[in-house]
């Protein structure tokens, strides 16, 4: 299903609906997301990604699951804020129009190659609270500097978007999914060095593979001691506390599965921790 983010940082939502209704296109507000539409009719042309809205910056096109870390993390007008992996930036300028462009965001991204993009989004969208740090987010523990929000948005498999990307289903193979989570290991504790006292962090993935979602918090919880938080207001599963011959910590149901079969978005997992 395509989904789109309306973005009050450049337009009101209902004034994007009205102009989207005369090109042709009908959307639904989704009732569980303040700024999410899916779109159940739309033209020959233009495509969604060709209006003039889009180029105004008046929505990104977001899947819906992808929208939830952002609010789960829910970041207020003096938060300092990190985004570990912020490439191409979706949930960058969403975390920017949460916090009325005020705050402030660290974006990091690792690849230059993929900084371009995100660059793009930012001034596309109007974030003007954004900082962008190339750079491995390991170098940030050096600094003083700690964080009130986290998400961690972690590189996965992204084995939750086979729907939209058949080719998925074939091209993971288990030495990936180890990878994959040994980097989101690396990740999760850089994550916990870098989290302030009290502070939040929201760990995400475009997976449903339990290698690198509960399998990750469960690690944070038991070994780092951070602690899940419930998320309420989400029609979505339960995280797993057992998968196989493993048991996971029972505080790792409290964490969001989405799934495209049950939930009709992509599939995505997040989950809510702190720091004690």
């Amino acid at each position: 299903i395509k989904s789109i983010r309306c973005n009050t940082l450049r337009v009101d939502c209902n004034y994007l609906e009205e102009r989207m209704k005369n090109k042709g296109f009908v959307m639904e507000k989704i009732s569980w997301l303040n700024h999410g539409y899916k779109l159940l009719k739309a033209p020959l042309k233009p495509s969604l990604g060709s209006t003039m809205e889009y180029l105004l910056g008046f929505y990104r096109i977001q899947g819906l699951a992808s929208m939830v870390p952002a609010y789960v993390l829910n970041p207020n007008e003096s938060d300092i804020v990190l985004d570990m992996a912020a490439a191409p930036g979706g949930k960058t300028t969403q975390l920017s129009q949460l916090m009325n462009n005020k705050g402030l965001i660290v974006a990091v991204e690792k690849r230059r190659d993929r900084v371009k993009s995100l660059i793009s989004n930012i001034n596309r969208l109007g974030a003007e609270n954004v900082l962008i740090v190339r750079t491995d987010v390991r170098n940030l523990v050096k600094m003083k500097t700690r964080f009130s929000k986290i998400l961690l948005d972690a590189p996965c498999s992204g084995e939750g978007l086979i729907q939209k990307d058949p080719v998925r289903k074939f091209k993971t193979k288990v030495d990936d999914l180890k990878e994959f989570a040994l980097l989101q290991l690396g990740l999760i504790n850089t994550a916990y060095d870098l989290l302030g006292e009290k502070g939040r962090l929201v760990y995400s993935t475009c997976s449903v593979a339990p290698e690198e979602d509960e399998l990750i918090v469960n690690f944070a919880v038991d070994q780092l001691g951070l602690k899940v938080v419930k998320i309420t207001n989400f029609p979505a599963s339960n995280g797993y506390i057992e998968y196989g011959n493993v048991k996971f910590n029972e505080s790792l149901k409290h964490c969001l599965r989405f799934f495209p079969h049950i939930h009709g978005t992509e599939g995505f997992f997040v989950c809510l921790l702190e720091k004690e």
